[in-house]
């Protein structure tokens, strides 16, 4: 054989061999299989996934997630346009746009019942990640179609120049002494924690009391946990019965003159987050989602709300919480919020 041909045959089997020695493109998936995917290169996916996407669609509760969402932005330069209202709001556009064969949003950030419920209407996306063993065993439910990012503890709040601490009652039956007359604040949309409450006291013996309570000394009625809480470091409202165990923390870094206070029992719910089943932007959406779940936990930790990860302490540690079953309060919503109506709402004064 010639050297010429010689060269050419080694050339040839040298370029077969690299070629057969070159990886294949990785297979693309489909939203379900992205979504359970648990492969070493899962992150890898996802990063070079969202950034072919370049946008994220959320539609949230919370104000202050704009913060996390912003650092997530600037990480991976992946676009984020928000939506934010209130739980029922955000519930209600999901579902309508999904019925209406409308598929714009990616993530909805919204209370456990409400994400419950978009989870019944088949909206939702199983969603398996590698983040979910760090997290409190009531954030991550069997069919994990949310997660629970924040706890949501209910606990009272009082203005710390209108009331002494030796003060403060030590249970709701305190609050049947004259001194609270005209002191006691409660949000107005708090039949989830209400009914919860009465069953775990007994609903017959649970209504007597606060229907005594709202009789007795009032109950001002108030829209809104952030804004009670501002009530009672004005000194408008010295006691509330329920705001969220954030609110005052947030209020504090402020100077304002407000303390949480953790009357028993003590309710929680999680606050979560859901990726949509026809999410537009998937590798985005599930890059987010374990964001939220990894290095957004220290974010929201820093913003003072209470990180369902169990790597940090829960406020009141030595206070069991007693977390609502979202299904249940589904079921029992009509019941529960004709009960609050009836004995507190309607008595408040």
């Amino acid at each position: 054989m010639r050297p010429l041909t010689l060269f050419v045959t080694a050339a040839c089997f040298f370029m077969a061999g690299a070629q057969a020695q070159t990886p294949e493109p990785a297979k693309p998936l489909s939203i379900q299989e992205l979504a359970t995917y648990q492969g070493a290169d899962r992150t890898a996916r996802l990063i070079e996934g969202a950034k072919k996407e370049g946008t994220l669609s959320v539609y949230h509760v919370y104000p202050a997630l704009s913060n996390v969402m912003n650092e997530f932005s600037k990480k991976y330069g992946i676009k984020i346009k928000a939506w934010r209202a209130g739980s029922e709001a955000v519930l209600q556009r999901v579902t309508s746009e999904s019925r209406g064969n409308k598929f714009d949003v990616d993530i909805v950030q919204n209370n456990a019942p409400e994400n419950e419920a978009a989870f019944r209407e088949k909206l939702l996306q199983e969603v398996k990640s590698p983040f979910h063993a760090d997290l409190l065993p009531q954030a991550v439910p069997a069919h994990k179609q949310w997660v629970g990012i924040t706890v949501d503890i209910w606990t009272a709040a009082y203005n710390t120049e209108k009331i002494k601490k030796e003060d403060l009652p030590k249970t709701y039956k305190d609050l049947l002494d004259p001194k609270w007359k005209g002191q006691l604040g409660i949000e107005g949309n708090n039949h989830a924690w209400f009914g919860a409450l009465m069953n775990k006291m007994g609903e017959e013996e649970g209504q007597k009391l606060f229907a005594n309570i709202a009789s007795t000394n009032g109950i001002s009625n108030r829209k809104g946990h952030s804004l009670l809480t501002m009530m009672v470091s004005s000194g408008e409202v010295p006691l509330a019965l329920t705001v969220y165990s954030w609110n005052p923390e947030q209020l504090k870094i402020k100077g304002a003159p407000v303390e949480g206070l953790a009357l028993q029992p003590l309710m929680a719910q999680p606050s979560t987050i859901a990726m949509l089943k026809k999410s537009p932007n998937p590798h985005a959406a599930l890059l987010f989602y374990d964001y939220m779940l990894s290095e957004g936990q220290k974010q929201l930790y820093d913003l003072k709300f209470v990180p369902t990860s169990k790597k940090y302490e829960l406020p009141f540690p030595k206070v069991p919480l007693n977390f609502i079953d979202p299904g249940m309060a589904l079921d029992q919503q009509a019941k529960w919020f004709k009960m609050f109506e009836d004995t507190v709402v309607k008595r408040a004064k």
